[in-house]
């Protein structure tokens, strides 16, 4: 009787460890695909900015180039 309670108590422990050794192996990459992630954002979010930045630089020229033109007709 003893010989099969030691032997439940052990498969127990076994089960209870690889369980959670799944546990803490399956949250190994996480900090990988959360960084992954930050750099796509900051990705996205630099070509916004950059398409903005080229809207307002033509939008500049053009008003400076009237400005140029006004002034030396004068």
């Amino acid at each position: 009787m003893q010989q099969n309670l030691d032997e439940t108590f052990e498969t127990h422990d076994v089960a209870t460890t690889s369980a959670k050794h799944r546990r803490f192996k399956g949250d190994h990459g996480e900090g990988v695909i959360s960084a992954a992630i930050a750099v796509l954002i900051m990705a996205f979010l630099g070509a916004a900015m950059w398409v903005g930045f080229q809207q307002m630089w033509k939008t500049t020229e053009a008003t400076t180039n009237d400005k140029i033109t006004q002034i030396g007709s004068e």
